[in-house]
């Protein structure tokens, strides 16, 4: 008896199953998400990415910082990433449906960056972490990015966005040079600043217990 056609419908309903179980189910859940409109601030949250920031998220992208770097804050319980400031509260669905694309990231090589702009609202800070990660934060093993800045002759006067006076003497360009964040990095950092999620949605007001205090509950029953 040939059994081939049962056993490709039996492979086709699997692969059918799982794909509603995981695809359509949370579309489902999800996919009716909308932005919450608070009337006291008059603004819908989550906010839309500015145009300079969304062109940012190619760079970063592009860069490869998703590799190193998460954007997702987990809940109490499971890990440490409030006790370390990552975030006020933990991630929701609601917080990327603004977003086409989802940067959550799978490697913590670097710190969670979910709310960088949050945490770092200095932009020269910004900067200065992306020309040498050593500058701000010693010990880092993030590599420099120094490419995404130009060094270049001082004409007239120097450029309001020059960052080498904040740099260690042995870093600055020689007397007359400046060093200017290119169109990229100006895009990345903006983009940077706008990842922040501070807006308290009323799912984010919910009680989580811990893992640990669920197990014991198990134990007791």
């Amino acid at each position: 008896m040939n059994r081939a056609p049962l056993i490709f419908l039996g492979i086709f309903f699997a692969l059918a199953f799982s794909w509603t179980g995981i695809v359509l189910t949370n579309q489902i859940s999800y996919g009716s998400l909308q932005p919450v409109y608070d009337e006291t601030e008059g603004k819908s949250f989550p906010q839309q990415t500015p145009g300079l920031a969304a062109r940012g998220k190619l760079v970063y992208q592009d860069l490869g910082c998703i590799y190193c770097h998460s954007q997702q804050v987990r809940r109490p319980g499971y890990g440490a990433d409030i006790e370390r400031g990552w975030g006020e509260r933990q991630s929701v669905p609601r917080d990327y449906i603004r977003e086409s694309r989802v940067l959550l990231g799978s490697m913590r090589t670097g710190p969670d960056l979910r709310n960088i702009g949050a945490r770092q609202t200095d932009r020269t800070w910004q900067y200065l972490h992306l020309y040498d990660p050593q500058i701000t934060s010693a010990g880092s093993i993030m590599p420099p990015h120094r490419f995404l800045f130009e060094t270049r002759k001082i004409i007239g006067q120097p450029s309001p966005k020059a960052i080498q006076d904040k740099l260690p003497a042995s870093a600055r360009p020689p007397a007359g040079y400046e060093i200017v964040p290119t169109e990229r990095a100006e895009s990345l950092v903006a983009y940077l600043l706008s990842l922040k999620d501070t807006y308290a949605y009323p799912e984010t007001k919910n009680v989580y217990v811990e893992p640990a205090a669920e197990a014991g509950k198990e134990e007791k029953k």
